[in-house]
């Protein structure tokens, strides 16, 4: 984690009466186990985010590592809450480093077995350019499968900004890739 980086991640508080007690090792199995569900596409989402693995890398273990220490996280959909803790801590992140850097690690895995190096790289160069908030809907709709509506209730937005965040992306996208 960034010594910058700030605990800003959002909480789910479980009031002691419905909480059962979990010793460290439950735990660990628990925080162990969202890991091994989630923690690919969670990454994935937090390099396209924020443009860079290393970053990504930092938001993911700043994310499990609140999850882990803090008993009182237990949240009723882990793979939500974690989308939304991610996002928000790599919000948080672009917001502290302003400064415009490029990123050596690719965004993309393969888009499709006939695609190029050209192409690859000429699309994650295309993507690296469009705004955090369009990439994520990129990402989301694209790359994770998800509906207009399941992204906008994964993001908090209205179903019009992400339908017109995605409309922006993809105009932008193909007027820079042509």
């Amino acid at each position: 984690m960034h010594p910058h980086t700030k605990n800003l991640l959002p909480r789910v508080y479980i009031p002691d009466e419905m909480s059962a007690p979990a010793d460290d090792a439950d735990r660990g199995t628990m925080v162990a186990r969202w890991y091994a569900e989630c923690g690919p596409r969670l990454y994935r989402y937090a390099v396209m985010l924020l443009a860079n693995g290393t970053d990504a890398e930092d938001v993911l273990q700043q994310v499990f590592a609140t999850a882990m220490a803090d008993p009182r996280v237990a949240p009723a959909q882990p793979e939500a809450y974690l989308r939304t803790a991610v996002r928000n801590a790599a919000y948080s992140l672009l917001r502290q480093r302003r400064t415009t850097r490029a990123a050596a690690a690719q965004i993309l895995e393969p888009v499709a077995s006939g695609c190029s190096p050209a192409e690859q790289a000429a699309l994650e160069q295309a993507l690296r350019l469009l705004p955090p908030e369009q990439r994520e809907v990129i990402h989301l709709h694209v790359y994770e499968g998800m509906t207009f509506q399941e992204v906008a209730r994964a993001t908090g937005e209205s179903i019009n900004t992400v339908a017109g965040r995605y409309r922006y992306a993809l105009a932008r996208l193909r007027r820079t890739l042509s």
